[in-house]
């Protein structure tokens, strides 16, 4: 593979740009650290033998933001309608790499991906062909599983409050695991499902988390008893215990006070005359804390259930966005710009804390930013090209600026207030990292603007082979 040196990068992005030939590999500002960015083998091409699926491509997630960049203006040369739209490049190595480290970390636990933080059909499809399994919290996302070959053990239908027709295709489909916290949920299911395996969810401390999912499930100890008793008496078999700490918490301890009221759970259910056999430890993974709250999972499970390998005991977890948030990348194009006039910047010579520069950008809070709303996210935009560079010297002059979505509603606020060059135009590119997680699944066409699409990647080197394989085998 040849080696070419470009520092700095200056060249025009524009009709006469000539990009990196392939085998190359290119150093690049991006934006603020050096990567060594590769491009395809010249023998390599897009992995195109998935029906009905775009293609995966090879290489470097930035390659491949730039490539589209590039793209978008050689269609807006064609006169292509709407050829800057905004769209994702997603890197399934990164979800690979996920994998690999959560079985180095738990290797006692069996994730089941949380389908509703990214149900992409490509992450679904490399995380089955691992040996994943699913929670799923509705027929939809069930059937989607089961079309992939997906048998039913690997599929816990994970939602305390189900739709009777719904508990109906899970029996249908012989998904015999599902939560419950409620007793009417216990007569639907005695009716729908008598053999169904059930799970009682109990409630958990999740202050320390971004979305406080027990406002809304999960019982107390104190409802423990009378469920139990209830189950008992309809004839039902509860295999286990689940929570959840929140999503996106980032507190470790809470999964260890969440283990500890799981054993008296489990103690519960002896007096009630069942031997539980597994544990659900839910979701609310962060990457960042992941190492930290691994360690502290795996110190509470040994001091509460010491003798798991003795008993059998399976245990079980929930992770969504710990998969898919950071193999998700988002770049979108400055449609508009707004700037004070004088007149104006003298009536408002008093509110200097406000953003002297107004971007807007054709994704917002109703697309991929519903994060923003239904997430508590707040992203960070970085340049990814301006004035037809994708460098920008250091030495560029920053501004207080508001990036804002692209619809007409005023609550489309991308980021209230953050430091990006004052010189950004009309039809430069902002790009946002860690983008994967609830954003492309809750993204409305509101407005009449659509949905961003994705380009795929495979990631370079053994791991982009790692991902082709797992692919092909399922």
């Amino acid at each position: 593979m040849s080696q070419v040196e470009v520092i700095p990068v200056q060249s025009h992005i524009g009709l006469n740009f000539n990009p990196a030939k392939l085998g190359d590999t290119f150093s690049i500002r991006w934006p603020s650290e050096t990567h060594l960015i590769e491009t395809p083998d010249a023998d390599e091409e897009p992995d195109a033998s998935f029906p009905n699926l775009p293609p995966v491509h090879y290489g470097h997630p930035n390659f491949h933001l730039r490539n589209g960049v590039m793209r978008a203006l050689s269609l807006a040369a064609d006169g292509e309608p709407d050829a800057e739209r905004a769209f994702f490049v997603a890197d399934l190595s990164q979800v690979y790499l996920q994998w690999q480290r959560w079985k180095r970390c738990l290797p006692e636990i069996e994730p089941f991906f949380a389908i509703k933080s990214n149900p992409d059909p490509y992450v679904l499809r490399l995380l089955a062909s691992l040996g994943a399994g699913f929670d799923c919290a509705s027929s939809g996302e069930i059937t989607n599983v089961l079309g992939l070959g997906v048998v039913s053990s690997r599929i816990i239908f994970a939602n305390p409050c189900k739709a009777t027709s719904f508990i109906r295709h899970a029996a249908k489909n012989n998904v015999e695991m599902m939560t419950f916290d409620n007793s009417d949920e216990l007569y639907k299911i005695a009716r729908c499902f008598p053999t169904a395996k059930l799970v009682i969810r109990i409630h958990t401390d999740d202050t320390k988390a971004l979305c406080r999912l027990n406002l809304k499930f999960g019982a107390s100890l104190i409802a423990v008893p009378s469920l139990l008793a209830k189950a008992k008496e309809l004839g039902l078999n509860v295999i286990g215990v689940s929570f959840h700490v929140g999503s996106g918490c980032f507190d470790s301890s809470a999964f260890s006070d969440a283990i500890q009221r799981s054993r008296v759970a489990f103690d519960m259910a002896r007096e009630a005359g069942y031997e539980f056999s597994m544990l659900d430890i839910g979701g609310g993974f962060e990457d960042a804390t992941f190492d930290a709250t691994a360690l502290t999972i795996s110190n509470a499970i040994n001091t509460h259930f010491p003798d798991r390998k003795e008993t059998g005991l399976r245990i079980i977890a929930e992770p969504g966005r710990y998969f898919v948030s950071k193999a998700y990348s988002l770049a979108a194009n400055v449609i508009a710009r707004r700037t004070p006039t004088s007149a104006e910047s003298e009536a408002e010579e008093e509110n200097t804390d406000a953003p002297s520069v107004r971007l807007y950008i054709n994704d917002g809070v109703y697309g991929a930013f519903n994060c923003i709303l239904f997430d508590h996210q707040h992203p960070h935009p970085y340049v990814l090209s301006m004035n037809g560079s994708f460098h920008v010297p250091s030495s560029e002059p920053l501004a207080s600026c508001s990036v804002w979505g692209p619809t007409c509603d005023s609550m489309d606020c991308v980021c209230p207030e953050i430091q990006l060059p004052g010189a950004l135009r009309v039809g430069d590119w902002l790009a946002f990292d860690n983008m994967g997680a609830y954003t492309i699944c809750a993204a409305s066409q509101f407005n009449g603007f659509e949905v961003s699409n994705v380009i795929y990647t495979r990631g370079s080197g053994r791991v982009a082979n790692e991902v082709k394989k797992a692919l092909r085998s399922l």
